[in-house]
């Protein structure tokens, strides 16, 4: 096996291996019940958190196992348009299923329904940070159009904010992480993202010195 296949293997690999993590916290946390959970937006929606984060966070890994392999940035390309679509349907769905059923309860809409009537008032901090990072995200996905603009390192920087801004949110508000075994895998996501990040940006400024 070429280290092309290798680096495919190993990105999809992280990938599964998050998203299965992410879906086992979840049933546990509704009891295993899924016809029930599934049934019941305030029970389903955290599991579009989790996927998503967890996704996004794979991304992460996955460049720096191909900068590792030293092979080219197209031998992922595949890759990330189908797990990038994957995160792009999750960060939509995971606050609008909220305030679907915030309203359906009759508490209106956002952002006054769920800071108002769903989080606790010290946390509505934690909960605008999501709203300020779900904007942040989507301003990413215009990419294909923008990327080779001089400005767009800048939303790249702010997209590396968000998912660093992201799993605070997540660690003060997800009810999976509040406590068990998946608190800890929550957090070695944090630590290999900073990790990821430092190396990512440090590769960056390499090549831009060797080319200077």
């Amino acid at each position: 096996m070429g280290k092309n296949q290798k680096t495919v293997l190993m990105a999809w690999a992280v990938t599964s291996i998050a998203a299965v993590l992410a879906v086992l916290t979840w049933l546990q946390g509704v009891n295993w019940h899924v016809s029930k959970a599934t049934s019941d937006l305030y029970q389903l929606f955290p599991l579009l958190g989790l996927l998503a984060f967890s996704v996004m966070w794979s991304h992460y890994i996955a460049s720096v196992i191909r900068q590792q392999m030293k092979v080219e940035k197209r031998i992922l390309t595949q890759y990330f348009e189908l797990t990038s679509l994957v995160v792009l349907i999750a960060i939509l769905l995971h606050p609008s299923l909220l305030w679907l059923q915030l309203w359906r309860d009759g508490l209106g809409l956002p952002p006054n329904s769920y800071l108002a009537s769903y989080v606790d008032p010290a946390l509505r901090w934690a909960a605008m940070l999501g709203t300020l990072c779900l904007l942040i995200f989507l301003a990413y996905e215009l990419r294909r159009k923008f990327a080779v603009k001089n400005w767009w390192k800048y939303i790249s920087y702010a997209s590396d904010f968000a998912m660093l801004a992201i799993f605070v949110h997540g660690a003060k508000l997800g009810r999976n992480l509040q406590s068990g075994w998946f608190t800890y895998v929550w957090y070695f996501y944090g630590y290999t993202l900073i990790a990821s990040l430092i190396y990512i940006h440090y590769q960056k400024y390499q090549r831009k010195a060797e080319a200077s």
